[in-house]
C-alpha cells in the first residue's frame, strides 16, 4: 500500500525545491493537499512522480506535474488578499493549492464531470469557487483579478484572459507546445499587457487554446 505522506514529501523535496522554489507556502501547501484525491483510484499511486497525470472520463486532461505548477505559482506573486482566476481546474488539485496562499479563488472548468469532481473535492474550502463555461472566456463576471493561472499550455496569446486582469494584474501559463514551449509571465499595465519568458515548460494543451492551422497556397 503506497504511503502518500512520505511520497508527497519525497515530491516536495526532489521535484519542488531542487527546482528553485523558495516560497514556503507553496513548499506547505504542496505537503498538505493530497494530489491522490484529485486522481481516480486507478491513478492514486502514479500521484507524486513527475509527470501529467491524467483525470476525468476521457483522459484527455491531465494535472500539471508539479514542478511546473509550483514554478508558475510562484511567478505570479500571490498575496494573501489577492483574488485569482484557476483556468482549466480540471479535478481541483491546483485549486486546492492556491486556497492555502490567496485570499479568493475562482476555479474555472469546461468539462461537467471535472467540474462536478473538483466541487465535491474543494467544497471544504471557503474561499474557492468552481465555475462552468468555456476555458478561453476565462469568468470576467468574477473579475478583475490579481492573477491568473493558465493550468495548461496555449499556443495562443491568452488576450481574453488579460483584459481580465486588474492593472498590475499577473497571468502565468506555458506559452507553446513542443521542445520550444515557455513558462510565460505577463504583467498588465493600464490596458496593455506584456510578458516576459521565465523558464523552459512543458504542458498537456488546454482545450480551445490551439492555434488555428495554417493553410498554404
Amino acid at each position: 500500500m503506497t504511503d502518500f505522506a512520505a511520497a508527497r514529501r519525497n515530491m516536495v523535496d526532489g521535484q519542488v525545491r531542487t527546482a528553485d522554489v523558495t516560497d514556503l507556502r507553496i513548499i506547505s501547501a504542496m505537503l498538505e493537499v493530497p494530489r491522490e484525491a484529485f486522481l481516480s483510484p486507478a491513478m492514486a499511486a502514479l500521484a507524486y512522480l513527475d509527470l501529467d497525470l491524467a483525470v476525468g472520463a476521457t483522459g484527455g486532461r491531465r494535472l500539471v506535474k508539479p514542478m511546473v505548477l509550483a514554478k508558475l505559482i510562484q511567478a505570479a506573486d500571490l498575496k494573501a488578499t489577492d483574488r485569482v482566476l484557476d483556468v482549466g481546474c480540471a479535478s481541483g488539485y491546483a485549486a486546492a493549492v492556491l486556497a492555502r496562499i490567496a485570499g479568493q479563488i475562482v476555479a474555472v472548468e469546461q468539462d461537467a464531470g471535472l467540474a462536478q469532481n473538483a466541487r465535491g473535492a474543494l467544497g471544504a474550502l471557503p474561499n474557492v469557487s468552481v465555475v462552468s463555461g468555456p476555458l478561453t472566456e476565462g469568468w470576467a463576471q468574477g473579475g478583475p483579478y490579481d492573477a491568473i493561472l493558465l493550468e495548461g499550455a496555449s499556443e495562443l496569446v491568452p488576450e481574453t484572459l488579460l483584459r481580465q486582469l486588474k492593472d498590475g494584474g499577473r497571468l502565468v501559463c506555458v506559452l507553446g507546445s513542443g521542445p520550444g514551449a515557455k513558462a510565460m509571465l505577463y504583467r498588465r499595465s493600464g490596458a496593455d499587457s506584456g510578458g516576459r519568458a521565465i523558464f523552459d515548460a512543458a504542458a498537456p494543451l488546454l482545450p480551445g487554446f490551439v492555434k488555428p492551422p495554417e493553410f498554404a497556397f
